[in-house]
């Protein structure tokens, strides 16, 4: 909810901060970059500490830059604050798969990924348009607020129905891999979000690129060298979990744009406000809400293989659509694509998040956890970043001197082809990947 909230009061809190709407890509992009510094070592720390007491932190870190975000009165604090709620969602998430791994069966993991996502569609059916009302009726500032309480329901949860996993004898944290990949990934998340502003010279995101390239090859040659590493590459020799990952990288890319590009494109190019927006953009979460009830059928009928292909092809269709969106196209058109971008990017991440485990044991769950997930949430929040860009470059080629309509189906054009290019990574997989998986009923 929190993000589908910011998405739509980006105009308008950009107005406020007395920014551009594009430049506010960065507080997007800073809740990326924690993820990928702290998910690393969310496994380990679930492993060591314990995963309801994890869990619980990660909420109330989360709760406490909320606040923050709230109270935030220029770019350099509300940045700054995102990023603190950042580190509380890197906990949350993987270790809440973490806990769904260690818990339920292989042949009931499909069925148990759909329950476990079926509570988050909640958040992107209210989040848009709780965030339009809040932003168009009151003020921005009340959509940080309102993740106060619900922290506090999960702390609750949390305490009552979690159980505290964790390992016996943990293997050792790296220590040097953990500064390696939180140098890499957080300077080349901000790096790339900065290209293009005012905030800083041209040499300085090129700067931050570079080092955080080096500080991955870097990494990447430590982690062959030891026998536990922070992120764990060898494993990505598993030809299903190589499928997920790699594959749903580029996928996630195409897919992690449409929370920013979406409601920017609907207010800023079409006029609309935050509200009307809003109730536009979740229409996506009921088309998720109705094809995740179906999704076990479906990879029953089909297999991994050939959904994550075809869907795949689809859900780059779908997205690629949203480019035609004009003020002359009818509303019911524009939101019965919405609901198409909804349907296939659901089936997609369910299979996705499902076949990361098929052929896992179960004492490798935290570490596969920990690298796909920061795998997975620098995808999206790359997105962000590609998509800012490519609207920028449209805006700057087209010479219009603030954002409007035709600006945006570039963007659009190649976020849908970022999923298309997934599919030849699923068709290495065999035909029979995920049957184990697909048998649950």
């Amino acid at each position: 909810m929190d993000a589908t909230v910011l998405a739509t009061s980006l105009p308008a809190l950009a107005r406020d901060l007395h920014q551009d709407p594009i430049t506010l890509k960065l507080a997007m992009t800073a809740y990326v970059a924690a993820l990928g510094v702290f998910i690393p070592i969310s496994g380990w720390m679930a492993d060591k500490l314990g995963a309801r007491k994890v869990f619980s932190a990660a909420m109330i870190v989360f709760m406490t830059g909320s606040i923050l975000c709230a109270v935030s009165g220029s770019l350099v604090t509300f940045v700054a604050a995102r990023f603190l709620q950042g580190i509380g969602g890197a906990m949350m998430v993987p270790v809440g798969r973490v806990i769904i791994a260690r818990s339920v069966d292989k042949s009931e993991l499909v069925k148990a990924v759909s329950y476990l996502t079926l509570p988050a569609l909640l958040g992107p059916v209210v989040g848009p348009l709780l965030g339009g009302f809040i932003t168009t009726y009151f003020h921005w500032r009340w959509v940080f607020l309102i993740n106060i309480p619900f922290c506090f329901l999960g702390l609750y949860l949390a305490r009552r129905f979690i159980q505290n996993f964790k390992e016996d004898n943990p293997a050792p944290l790296d220590v040097k891999g953990f500064v390696l990949t939180s140098v890499g990934a957080a300077m080349i998340m901000l790096g790339l979000s900065l290209f293009g502003s005012h905030l800083v010279d041209g040499a300085t995101p090129v700067a931050m690129c570079s080092i955080g390239a080096i500080a991955l090859v870097m990494y990447y040659r430590h982690s062959t060298q030891i026998e536990f590493p922070l992120l764990d590459f060898r494993l990505l020799r598993i030809p299903t979990l190589h499928a997920s990952v790699v594959g749903g990288s580029l996928f996630r890319i195409g897919l992690g744009a449409v929370p920013f590009l979406l409601p920017l494109a609907l207010q800023e190019g079409l006029g609309m406000t935050a509200f009307q927006a809003g109730s536009i953009t979740c229409a996506s979460a009921f088309g998720s809400l109705f094809i995740r009830l179906l999704a076990g059928r479906v990879l029953r009928r089909y297999g991994f293989r050939t959904v994550l292909m075809v869907n795949a092809v689809f859900a780059g269709i779908a997205l690629a659509a949203y480019g035609i969106f004009s003020i002359h196209t009818p509303y019911l058109l524009i939101v019965s694509i919405v609901l198409m971008g909804g349907v296939f990017p659901a089936l997609q991440f369910t299979c996705l998040n499902s076949i990361a485990y098929a052929d896992i044991d179960s004492r490798d769950a935290g570490r596969v956890t920990s690298l796909a997930s920061v795998i997975q949430q620098l995808s999206l929040g790359l997105g962000v970043t590609v998509a800012g860009i490519v609207l920028q470059l449209s805006n700057h080629l087209q010479g219009h001197a603030t954002i409007v309509e035709a600006d945006f189906w570039p963007a659009f054009l190649v976020i849908g082809l970022f999923s298309v290019a997934s599919v030849p990574i699923s068709g290495k997989l065999p035909h029979n990947a995920g049957l184990e998986l697909s048998r649950g009923k």
